[in-house]
């Protein structure tokens, strides 16, 4: 079963911080499109493909490709996105992320993470295998301010060729300040960590995954979003982190740091050798030079097709073909 967590934080808001924050109009829009992209093939809530403010799609559209060549199920839980995606759903009752810097990020950490638990729980305790995806616009810095928190100093990635870094350390140095802590400085409370820092998907993804059978087989589909979740999963005690499946763009991404971090959780990585140096789409090409990179389980889905015996060739072809349908 492939399972997408949407969720949303105001950092998504902060001009230069995120992709989605360049044209804010769309942000309540971005995660559930998503969803409703990787289902149906087409978003249901807007009118058109989610794309950055340069033109460049969703990486919801190799989701979908893999989706459709290897026939993978799909499921999506809403977990504080702005608005709901079409249903069907499952909904979690979160409300988005708030601003850090202002005051307390998701207050109802605890009280998602329940919720969550009793998702995997009731609904998915007999799945032999999840992959567990995201799709939460500004995500990264939030990812970066539980990192900080929890006493890690990698960089993050991002979804353009320059990642914003100083503005991102900027927010956790605001944030910080308004905790009155350094890094590391949450390391022994990882749920204050989420509560303060967090956004609405880390908080339902660790409850989750902390309520599934031990013999379920986990892995998360992210960059170092979700290596934020997996240090937040050991910080609350887990010894047997799950394997993160993303793409090549983030892990030869010289601004973040992704293998460094991963090697510091002990946490197992697969990357998806993606190449779309030879699509007839300049949007896709430009993966090629470091836009957008990964999200909406693009590398997992990858994983997930390739377990099914299916070539990332024929992914590629279907992501080429689907673009020139949508565009």
């Amino acid at each position: 079963m492939f399972l997408l967590f949407i969720g949303g934080t105001e950092l998504s808001k902060v001009p230069g911080l995120s992709a989605a924050g360049a044209n804010p109009e769309v942000i309540p829009f971005t995660a559930p499109a998503d969803a409703d992209v990787i289902r149906s093939g087409r978003p249901k809530i807007i009118s058109a493909l989610p794309l950055d403010p340069e033109g460049h799609p969703s990486p919801a559209l190799i989701t979908r490709a893999a989706v459709l060549t290897a026939d993978i199920p799909v499921s999506v839980a809403r977990a504080g996105s702005y608005i709901p995606p079409a249903p069907p759903y499952v909904e979690l009752g979160a409300e988005f992320g708030k601003d850090p810097r202002l005051g307390p990020a998701v207050p109802e950490a605890r009280n998602i993470m329940e919720a969550a638990a009793e998702l995997a729980e009731n609904s998915f305790s007999r799945e032999p295998f999840l992959m567990i995806a995201e799709s939460v616009p500004g995500g990264t810095t939030t990812a970066l301010l539980i990192l900080r928190a929890l006493g890690y100093l990698e960089m993050v990635s991002s979804a353009g060729p320059k990642n914003p870094t100083e503005l991102k350390e900027t927010v956790w140095r605001e944030s910080a300040k308004r905790l009155g802590i350094q890094p590391g400085g949450l390391s022994a409370d990882p749920i204050r960590a989420l509560a303060e820092l967090g956004d609405p998907m880390q908080a339902a993804v660790a409850g989750f995954v902390r309520a599934l059978p031990p013999a379920t087989e986990v892995v998360l589909a992210g960059g170092t979003q979700m290596l934020a979740v997996a240090a937040l999963l050991q910080a609350m005690g887990a010894v047997n982190l799950p394997k993160v499946a993303t793409t090549k763009y983030v892990k030869n991404d010289g601004a973040s740091g992704f293998t460094k971090l991963a090697q510091s959780l002990g946490v197992e990585t697969w990357a998806a050798p993606l190449d779309f140096s030879g699509s007839p789409h300049q949007g896709l090409r430009d993966y090629e030079r470091g836009y957008v990179k990964e999200g909406v389980g693009a590398g997992g889905s990858i994983l997930y097709a390739d377990r099914k015996g299916v070539s990332i060739d024929r992914i590629i072809a279907k992501t080429n073909e689907l673009y020139s349908e949508m565009v």
